[in-house]
């Protein structure tokens, strides 16, 4: 039975409040680019309650009016492109998304370090919530180029969320069908644009730390280490793996943007964007969080993040994959076989538990 949502608002809240980053969305992006052109970004998402995601579907013609930190309305826009991803709490919101041009827009927690733009009177017609800007992106933007100019052009300010109680701290990742991709952060009160030649994403720090940090890790190697000779003694690695020895392998956002690195960077060539989805898969595996290894404090009770779904874009042929903690099998939706002029929002559950098929021979 789902609480409700004052009930949830007050739980992440005093999450959030609580305990900062370190029981907040502990969530990884990477990107695979098989050899047919195809490109795929996939991601996890963690939290530590369930924050009520479902496939949505917004249609093209669907106009919006962005929010404001006084609660006026702010930008309007009109969606051009239609979408298709993860939302949040219910509500027409992307937390995850690709739309029918083949951009992608991921959204990740940035806390500790978010710092939205100040606002004045004469900036409200262009003013947006910060869960609001990716689905402005999605909507308006066909690549990366057009999605940062829209970036550009409008602010994005401290408004509180609602559902939860406080302005979300977020930062973002745009990747397009050509594999161009950028990170998004807003720090400071000013925008930043990286661009991101690797495809990953994590949380904080900002993205520019994280690339610095990779520095540290040179010395890592798919091939195993050679045996060596120490006065007349051979010492031989203990098995496979001994080139990846030091790679960092808990859950916080530094350990986790150095793995994304290595293992997307270091998978073997696909072919095509199907193998590549389930690549994608695969290594994001190693980033699965099962309820209870991550765990912080709240009011004296242990709370603790875990992997609530997985998804993966396949931005050429602009098809969403994803599965949930309670169900693995990969589920799709082709955006191409919709009705991209429909007329209201389409909702599709995630819901559902694990079917585990039963194959004992009968003889």
């Amino acid at each position: 039975m789902l609480r409700s949502k004052s009930a949830i608002g007050f739980i992440l809240a005093s999450v959030y409040l609580m305990s900062g980053s370190l029981t907040a969305l502990a969530c990884t992006g990477i990107t695979i680019k098989p050899q047919d052109g195809s490109v795929i970004f996939a991601r996890t998402l963690e939290f530590a309650v369930d924050i009520r995601s479902n496939v949505i579907v917004v249609p093209r013609g669907r106009e919006y009016v962005g929010s404001t930190p006084d609660g006026k309305p702010g930008l309007r826009w009109k969606t051009k492109y239609a979408s298709v991803g993860m939302n949040a709490c219910g509500l027409p919101l992307f937390a995850d998304g690709l739309n029918e041009k083949g951009l992608h827009v991921g959204v990740f927690y940035f806390p500790g370090y978010a710092g939205y733009q100040t606002m004045t009177a004469s900036d409200e017609s262009r003013t947006l919530a910060p869960e609001e800007l990716a689905g402005f992106l999605l909507e308006t933007s066909a690549n990366v180029g057009e999605a940062v100019e829209a970036a550009r052009g409008v602010r994005v300010g401290n408004v509180v969320f609602k559902e939860f109680g406080f302005v979300l701290p977020l930062h973002y990742i745009v990747t397009d069908a050509s594999g161009h991709s950028v990170v998004l952060e807003h720090v400071a009160g000013a925008l930043k644009v990286h661009r991101n030649l690797l495809g990953v994403m994590s949380n904080s720090p900002t993205f520019d730390w994280h690339m610095t940090n990779l520095s540290n890790y040179i010395n890592l190697t798919v091939s195993n280490v050679p045996k060596l000779d120490l006065s007349g003694m051979e010492l031989k690695g203990l098995g496979q793996g001994s080139g990846m020895l030091g790679l960092p392998g808990d859950f916080t956002p530094p350990s986790r943007f150095v793995r994304a690195a290595a293992f997307s960077q270091s998978a073997l060539p696909v072919k095509t964007a199907r193998e590549g989805v389930q690549q994608a898969f695969h290594i994001l595996n190693q980033f699965d969080i099962p309820k209870g290894a991550a765990r912080g404090v709240e009011h004296g009770k242990p709370v603790a993040d875990y992997t609530l779904w997985t998804s993966a874009s396949d931005l050429k042929n602009v098809r969403y994959y994803f599965r949930t903690y309670e169900n693995s099998r990969i589920r799709v939706i082709d955006l191409k076989s919709l009705d991209l002029d429909a007329r209201s929002i389409k909702t599709i559950p995630i819901r559902g538990d694990e079917t585990f098929e039963d194959v004992t021979p009968n003889t």
